[in-house]
């Protein structure tokens, strides 16, 4: 695996109970590199990054760059309204020094949320208070304050407006512009996969495509994926 190369997936399988859910997928990410998973619901989109994060068995071969820092941005982060946890104490289970932490690592937790749209008033607020975008962002700042190499997205603008929308897909453009972040993300939305993927991986529990959006996202393409008249561009226009 050459030194620009994060991730190297080779004859990837998955099955449950000997029904198979993933089959011989094969694929590479480069450093700085956004990579789109698309696909109809039931493809295997959020069991092909489980399988990636190493949370359920495989068949195959999943190589990650040696040292790789990951971060994970979950489709869905639910939370009781009445737990008694703040913002800030959230960011603290990262830290050494729960209940001491030191002023670096506070400065540096109020940057980054600064990076996602909130402001360090939002540190006081219980988890349960925020509104979904706000929630949202915060998944986001959590998984970017170890200022992961990787960071995968499964589908993280789900059930927020398009505002919060917007910031957090802006978000990501930043990191890789400004830390070479790579990203994974899985979307329904063509829109944006357009807009800041380099290569799409088209999955349907097989591999049906693999490319740059403007070689694999072609009417025939999408047509086999999702069957006709199966998928649909977003709402953003741009």
């Amino acid at each position: 695996m050459d030194s620009e190369t994060m991730l190297k997936v080779e004859n990837l399988f998955v099955t449950f109970n000997g029904e198979p859910i993933l089959r011989d997928l094969s694929f590479s990410v480069k450093k700085g590199e956004a990579l789109a998973v698309i696909g109809p619901n039931g493809a295997g989109k959020t069991v092909l990054f489980r399988a990636l994060l190493g949370l359920l068995p495989f068949g195959g071969s999943v190589q990650w760059k040696d040292g790789v820092k990951i971060g994970y941005v979950p489709q869905k982060f639910l939370t009781d309204r009445t737990i008694p946890l703040t913002v800030k104490e959230f960011f603290l289970l990262k830290c050494s020094r729960f209940w001491f932490p030191k002023k670096e690592f506070v400065d540096h937790l109020a940057h980054e949320l600064t990076l996602v749209g909130l402001n360090k008033e939002v540190l006081s607020k219980p988890l349960g208070e925020l509104s979904g975008g706000q929630l949202q962002r915060v998944i986001v700042s959590w998984a970017l304050i170890d200022h992961p190499d990787v960071l995968l997205f499964d589908e993280p603008t789900t059930g927020i407006d398009i505002g919060a929308e917007e910031t957090i897909y802006n978000i990501m453009h930043r990191l890789q512009d400004e830390r070479s972040t790579t990203v994974i993300l899985i979307s329904h939305d063509l829109n944006v996969v357009y807009r800041y993927a380099q290569n799409v991986l088209c999955l349907n529990k097989d591999m049906v495509c693999f490319g740059s959006p403007a070689d694999v996202l072609t009417p025939q393409g999408l047509s086999k994926l999702y069957g006709e008249g199966g998928f649909y561009l977003h709402r953003h226009t741009r």
